[in-house]
């Protein structure tokens, strides 16, 4: 069995019912369990240069290391501190990659975008991710929110300067404290957890969270995991029905079965 037979990857993305533009991004390569998400920022069509480098990037950069004749051998510690060094590599690559566009094209000036990236890999997941696009995980009916979000918004949370239940009202939600391609010494953040069979994973960008209450996220994908196309389009159809202020993306990873030791393809 190959590692994609054990895992469901879908993506979707939407406009909005605001923007003219959508800068958000996906790439997905299931069959080496790779996931990547961005949502850029910046003027005229910079956020979606941004976003499109970032994904592209790093997919392509990762699928180069990532592969079976890499992994030969390669025992589960060992795999994941490869996965750890490879997607940092990446991040550093795209980071370097997108600052020298906005520095060489005046119609990129300022660009930059959110990351989340995602490799599967042996029952576990590595993360790396900037900003505040989020992953999230259902695992036995409770979702959690497996990302920090890197925003000044977080950080007056965690210092006690606004309470979690007022943060929908805060006028700081759109700072980011973080982003690919705007800081030359940017390296973003990266954990690796365990993967159980019958694990839900969502990946998204601050259109889908920022427009649906984490409640309401939590039942369409407890009502949906069997449907992910249905859930996924749930998920756009609630956000934009609350207003649709921003693009909205996501990535759904369903965890078929336990891939312990599976090959890449």
């Amino acid at each position: 069995m190959a590692l994609k037979d054990a895992l469901q990857m879908i993506s979707a993305s939407d406009t909005g019912m605001v923007r003219d533009l959508n800068e958000d991004a996906i790439e997905l390569r299931p069959e080496l369990g790779v996931a990547v998400l961005a949502d850029g920022m910046g003027g005229y069509n910079a956020g979606e240069v941004a976003s499109g480098m970032a994904v592209s990037l790093i997919a392509a950069g990762v699928a180069k290391r990532w592969n079976a004749e890499a992994l030969r051998a390669v025992d589960r510690a060992a795999a994941v501190s490869m996965s750890q060094d490879v997607l940092q590599e990446q991040i550093n690559e795209a980071n370097a990659a997108i600052l020298a566009k906005a520095q060489g094209d005046a119609d990129c000036e300022g660009m930059g975008t959110t990351l989340v990236a995602c490799v599967f890999y042996d029952d576990f997941v590595t993360v790396g991710h900037a900003g505040d696009s989020r992953l999230y995980r259902l695992r036995d009916d409770v979702l959690e929110q497996i990302t920090r979000d890197h925003s000044l918004l977080q950080e007056q949370i965690d210092s006690g300067m606004i309470r979690k239940e007022d943060a929908h009202l805060s006028s700081n939600r759109n700072f980011i404290t973080h982003a690919v391609g705007v800081d030359p010494d940017e390296r973003g953040e990266i954990h690796t957890y365990d993967v159980l069979a019958g694990d839900l994973y969502l990946i998204c960008t601050d259109g889908l969270y920022g427009m649906v209450e984490d409640e309401e996220i939590h039942m369409t994908l407890s009502a949906l995991k069997a449907n992910l196309d249905l859930a996924a389009q749930q998920l756009i159809q609630a956000a934009n029905d609350a207003g649709g202020n921003d693009n909205v993306s996501l990535v759904l990873v369903q965890v078929l079965k336990s891939f312990a030791g599976q090959a890449l393809v």
